[in-house]
């Protein structure tokens, strides 16, 4: 048998959490010496201590442990419910992470504020250009990221499976979904007729005569700031916004830090109020 400190060294936790799961009920010892009142454990308790620890690593309360282990799970069902509780937790650090990209975005824009440079900025006119696409639903912009990735993800390989090959750069727009949120419109440059292929769609997007460009260069998690100062840039300059921008992917290696995405947002003269 072990010391109550010998166990809590082969069980890498403390002495006061072996007495405070006695107390509680989760783990009480092997044997308790009547005259001194010691605790001693033995190795086989090590089994039970590591699905305490690990399942109250792992967000359960407690009670929830007491009541998953009073249950017998078997060793299969108790890796099954870890799996899937990693699972939950690796999501909630994944959507955690974006929210701190999305809140340093915000931060750059408000620390350049008043610093909007005009030589960022070109007025173009946009060509037609042909597509291949999918499309998806996202909530809102702050939720574009989950969306598109996977739409881009299946894109290319069904390209391949149709004998299509892309002649240019991703293009991506956006719309407002009928039932809110905003229509995702993954594409990238083809040459195929307008048809429909093996689940995508071939579209041919219209000419622009008047579109305000910049470039953003960074991954589209940290485009706010970018986004930003086009608007400024078009309210300055005496424009209108006449719908959402185009991405156009120019280059997009493996760490999208070093993406280069230009943002083609519509424009129109801006209507001139008259004094009445």
């Amino acid at each position: 048998m072990f010391t109550i400190g010998d166990f809590a060294r082969h069980g890498r936790v403390s002495v006061r959490m072996l007495r405070h799961y006695d107390a509680t009920g989760l783990l009480h010892p092997a044997r308790v010496d009547p005259a001194t009142g010691y605790r001693y454990y033995t190795a086989a308790q090590l089994a039970r201590l590591n699905r305490i620890i690990a399942l109250k690593d792992l967000g359960f309360t407690l009670q929830q442990v007491r009541e998953i282990l009073e249950e017998k799970v078997t060793t299969e069902e108790l890796r099954t419910m870890l799996r899937v509780r990693r699972a939950d937790l690796e999501a909630a650090m994944t959507a955690a992470a974006a929210r701190l990209v999305r809140v340093e975005a915000r931060l750059r824009s408000i620390e350049s504020e008043g610093q909007m440079s005009s030589n960022d900025v070109a007025v173009k006119s946009l060509p037609s250009v042909r597509i291949a696409e999918l499309t998806g639903v996202a909530t809102g912009f702050d939720a574009i990221g989950p969306v598109i990735q996977p739409l881009y993800g299946e894109l290319l390989p069904r390209l391949a499976a149709a004998g299509i090959t892309p002649t240019g750069p991703g293009v991506a727009y956006y719309e407002d979904a009928p039932d809110g949120g905003v229509l995702i419109h993954a594409g990238i440059e083809v040459a195929a007729p307008v048809q429909e292929v093996d689940g995508l769609r071939v579209v041919d997007l219209p000419p622009v005569d008047q579109a305000a460009a910049i470039v953003h260069r960074g991954s589209m998690e940290t485009v706010l700031p970018t986004i930003q100062t086009l608007g400024r840039w078009i309210e300055a300059n005496g424009y209108r916004s006449a719908g959402y921008p185009r991405e156009i992917y120019l280059e997009c290696p493996d760490n999208r830090d070093e993406w280069v995405t230009e943002l083609q947002e519509p424009i129109t003269a801006a209507v001139v109020s008259q004094p009445v």
